[in-house]
């Protein structure tokens, strides 16, 4: 079976493929949908329906976000900073003596570096492959480095293969690189170059060269300063890890952790039993689910009078909102993975859990970025959002197809929330 994630079969001609393909793209580009599923891998077809959804044309050009002291300053602090004589090594070779570019971005298709010879860096100026260039898919299209970190997989896009036309030219392949304490996305690292990158080994090389900075950055990644992770967003149930374990908690459980991670001042049992049942609680059945949880926790972990943790626990809707404290809205909506307890009807979570919401959709909002909104609206937690389509609608130029196409799913939406909202009104 056929690499999917390869540009060219074994014994394919290149330049008939390239033919193919552009003929293919042209008649996407014009309307026919349908021509994304004719002899165009599945992952290509993908992208460029996420690259037409987001694009005003398909002759757009990546936008410069980062100049000269800002892009110094972010990369100097970016963990792949680290790593940079590793990619250096690796894969300078390759810059120098050929005609092919470098490139690391981040986890969000700012690039970071670009590295080549002198001839082959002009070329890719002319098309904003620079620096402080923004190539993810929203942005630039179908690319390599983009379309990798939109799948989290390493691939090669080739030639005709690429969304936007002033890329054409060129063939790609990267792979993105994760941190390995907590999995986060980290960047990509990509090498691009003419028709001759699409081979194996291509693809290979940059896989191992991600690898490698993978296993750098985790040899040589800095102790944590917690006791404990806890994880509770997009899940039911709360993942503890502590002491070397990792245990997943029931539903009560879970939802008294999370007060407690949010009340680090501690609770009494008589505001925990209002933050899990309201009004109708009895103050026996919340010292017995208290008692149940320090057996479950031990008592190195729960303390009383008040109830609170002793042990440092980190947990990721307090990462969420430290990050849109500092502004870091793009991080924060990486690091979000869903609603917290979604399943949960306690008052307290539920208050909790529209706070992390509102406060990420309000810096959504305010942000403006076509990419975020973007990354929002197609998770399955935002997909209905209509006030954050609305939002989206505004970063798109007037009259263009993904305009239009964003006022439609605005239509829908609100017929929607109309019906509903009247239903609602017809039971009371």
């Amino acid at each position: 079976m056929p690499n999917p994630w390869l540009a060219l079969d074994s014994g394919a001609d290149p330049a008939e493929h390239i033919r193919e393909v552009g003929r293919a793209h042209e008649r996407f580009v014009a309307g026919d949908l349908r021509s994304s599923g004719l002899g165009i891998r599945s992952v290509v077809a993908a992208s460029w329906q996420r690259s037409a959804s987001a694009l005003p044309s398909a002759d757009s050009t990546a936008p410069i976000e980062l100049r000269d002291g800002a892009l110094e300053e972010y990369r100097a602090a970016h963990p792949l900073a680290r790593v940079l004589p590793l990619f250096r090594d690796l894969l300078g070779g390759l810059a120098e003596d050929g005609d092919q570019l470098m490139a690391v971005c981040d986890a969000y298709g700012r690039l970071l570096w670009v590295e080549g010879t002198a001839s082959v860096l002009r070329g890719a100026e002319r098309m904003n492959f620079v620096p402080g260039a923004r190539w993810d898919e929203a942005h630039a299209g179908t690319n390599a480095p983009g379309t990798a970190l939109a799948v989290d997989h390493p691939l090669q896009i080739f030639a005709t293969e690429h969304f936007s036309r002033p890329v054409q030219r060129w063939t790609c392949a990267a792979a993105p690189i994760h941190d390995p304490v907590t999995g986060r996305l980290l960047g990509a690292i990509d090498v691009t170059g003419g028709d001759h990158l699409a081979n194996p080994h291509s693809l290979a090389l940059v896989r191992a060269t991600a690898m490698a900075a993978e296993a750098f950055l985790g040899a040589h990644a800095p102790v944590s300063t917690t006791a404990g992770t806890v994880e509770v967003l997009g899940r039911n149930e709360a993942t503890l890890t502590f002491g070397g374990r990792r245990r997943r908690l029931g539903r009560r459980h879970s939802e008294l952790l999370v007060l407690l991670l949010a009340h680090p001042e501690g609770r009494t049992g008589e505001e925990l039993g209002f933050d899990l049942y309201g009004d109708d609680v009895s103050p026996v059945t919340v010292r017995a689910e208290l008692s149940r949880l320090r057996r479950t926790l031990g008592p190195e972990l729960l303390d009383s009078r008040p109830y609170r943790l002793r042990a440092e626990l980190d947990a990721d809707f307090r990462r969420v909102i430290r990050l849109l404290k500092r502004g870091r809205t793009a991080e924060a909506l990486a690091a979000y993975e869903g609603a917290l307890l979604p399943g949960s009807d306690a008052p307290g979570v539920t208050r909790l859990r529209r706070l992390v919401d509102d406060r990420l959709r309000a810096a959504l909002t305010a942000a403006r970025d076509r990419g975020l909104l973007q990354s929002w609206l197609h998770s399955p937690w935002g997909a209905d959002d209509l006030e954050l389509w609305e939002a989206y609608a505004k970063t798109l130029p007037p009259d263009s197809p993904p305009r239009a196409m964003t006022q439609a799913r605005i239509r829908e939406l609100t017929v929607e929330y109309g019906l509903a909202t009247s239903l609602q009104r017809r039971r009371q």
